[in-house]
């Protein structure tokens, strides 16, 4: 099979399941957050899973022995659509900072509304950082993580985005940790690439980055380091192999 007609195959799987769990997710909005939660996740799971089916990329991980037993925010890479579907069951239950635009998609914004995300205008400049803050702590004293990409939007592989101070400022507000991720998704799933190349997505997940007595300049600064040099490791070649790091299993 051609990889054009793999990706039509994987495309076509995903967004039957879309509406199949969007739809019937609604009924879920009267359930407890973790419930709903669960549910409307297997989304992503299905997902992942029919991309090794049907285009042939799987995913490894390493450093799931970092993960703090409290609630943290997420500092990860952003180079695919991979990482927003494969870090929700990865990591604790988790809210995201997204675009508010997002929301308004039919059947899956509704469904992802239904997750408590931080939906933010990102034109609105300073409101928006100030409602990062805001949500955002709310969300970690219910116990739920913060997931943000500080870049913003998708950057190509070999490439960086001006890392943004929301995320690191509302952990050091909040006296909480941060996680960074890596992970090279761009070289398999590549930004609005329909066509996917096989092989197996790395993902690193780093040691928590304390925030106590630290500005969130330094918070930021200490992420975007770890990131960086562990996607150059990547770029290099060098994964990590089991037992070092765990094969994804569905």
């Amino acid at each position: 099979m051609s990889a054009w007609l793999r990706g039509l195959a994987f495309m076509a799987g995903i967004s039957l399941m879309a509406v199949v769990i969007g739809t019937s997710g609604l009924l879920t909005a009267v359930l407890p957050y973790r419930l709903r939660y669960r549910y409307l996740t297997n989304w992503g799971r299905f997902t992942l899973w029919w991309l090794r089916v049907t285009c042939g990329v799987n995913f490894r991980v390493q450093g799931m022995e970092h993960l703090p037993q409290e609630p943290a925010v997420v500092l990860a890479k952003h180079q695919s659509a991979w990482e927003t579907i494969a870090l929700p069951f990865l990591l604790p239950p988790q809210t995201w900072v997204l675009k508010r635009s997002l929301l308004w998609i039919p059947v899956f914004g509704w469904g992802l509304a239904l997750l408590r995300p931080i939906a933010i205008d990102r034109s609105a400049g300073r409101r928006a950082l100030a409602q990062i803050i805001e949500r955002g702590r709310r969300r970690l004293e219910q116990g739920i993580w913060v997931v943000v990409f500080p870049e913003g939007t998708r950057v190509a592989p070999g490439t960086r985005g001006r890392y943004g101070i929301g995320g690191a400022m509302l952990a050091a507000r909040s006296g909480v940790p941060v996680v960074p991720v890596a992970h090279n998704a761009g070289e398999f799933w590549p930004r609005n690439g329909f066509r996917k190349r096989p092989g197996t997505i790395e993902l690193r997940i780093g040691p928590p980055i304390p925030t106590a007595g630290r500005s969130a300049q330094e918070v930021n600064a200490a992420a975007e380091a770890w990131i960086e040099d562990t996607m150059a490791v990547l770029a290099d070649g060098g994964g990590a192999s089991a037992p070092e790091a765990e094969l994804a299993k569905f």
